[in-house]
């Protein structure tokens, strides 16, 4: 991982279950991320949740995301 990147975490079953739950949504409703991306963590195959922590430059504030592998 470059010290640039955000951090990437693929989420397991039962924490992608309570997050579309939570939210309401089903996997087709998430953005996507492609598998070749480089990014993701070792092992995640396409159907994968994966949660994306990002630090915001200018108030230090962690941003989350969410992205569906494809």
């Amino acid at each position: 991982m470059h010290i640039l990147q955000p951090k990437h975490v693929k989420l397991n079953e039962k924490e992608t279950e309570e997050l579309l739950k939570k939210f309401n949504l089903s996997k087709s409703q998430l953005p996507k991320i492609l598998e070749s991306d480089s990014a993701l963590p070792e092992g995640c195959v396409i159907g994968n949740v994966v949660k994306v922590e990002r630090k915001d430059s200018d108030t230090g504030e962690l941003n989350t995301y969410f992205r569906v592998v494809v």
